[in-house]
Parts: C-alpha cells; sequence; structure tokens
C-alpha cells in the first residue's frame, strides 16, 4: 500500500483548499455511491492533522496520509493522484501492487 501524490496533483490542492507548507490532507474511506476497488465505500479527503498515520507520501510542502483505521481501503493498492491540466482537476487512479 502506498500514495503517490504528483507535485502538480499537490498544487491543485493547495490552489483549491488554499493550504500552505506544512498543511495535511487525509485521505479517508467513506461511505458513498462506489469506488472501482469497493463498492459502497469512496475516497474522501479532509484537511486535518494526523492521529495515528499508516501512509504518507509529502509533496510540495503539503503532507498526505491515509489514518491506521482507513489503510483497509487501500489493502493491496497503490493510489496514485495526477492532476488533468485539460480539467483542471485531479484523478485518482488504484494501481494493483505485485
Amino acid at each position: 500500500m502506498r500514495i503517490n501524490v504528483s507535485p502538480e496533483a499537490a498544487g491543485w490542492y493547495k490552489k483549491e483548499l488554499e493550504l500552505g507548507s506544512g498543511d495535511y490532507i487525509r485521505f479517508y474511506a467513506r461511505y458513498s455511491n462506489t469506488s472501482e476497488i469497493h463498492p459502497g465505500f469512496s475516497l474522501g479527503i479532509a484537511t486535518v492533522e494526523p492521529e495515528n498515520p499508516a501512509l504518507t507520501q509529502s509533496s510540495e510542502g503539503i503532507t498526505f496520509y491515509m489514518e491506521e483505521r482507513d489503510q483497509w481501503y487501500l489493502d493491496g493498492y497503490r493510489l496514485n493522484v495526477t492532476y488533468l491540466p485539460e480539467h483542471d482537476d485531479i484523478v485518482y487512479a488504484y494501481e494493483p501492487e505485485q
């Protein structure tokens, strides 16, 4: 399990959420419509400091993380977060780990 946020995607988060260096983005599992890896759940985000982070990655001064209680969501996958300039939006892609 890993989180990989591209520098361009991190820049998008900084702009959209008005974040600065030293801020945090938490990825978490939430009840929702669906995702390609877990029916009935999707990936949520929050701008809060970590309590018990299991996965972390820093990009452009922002720390992206997932708490221990949510790491089941990425079990067997790598989360790749990239930026699509033509849509001025980000994309979450789940890559199976070998």
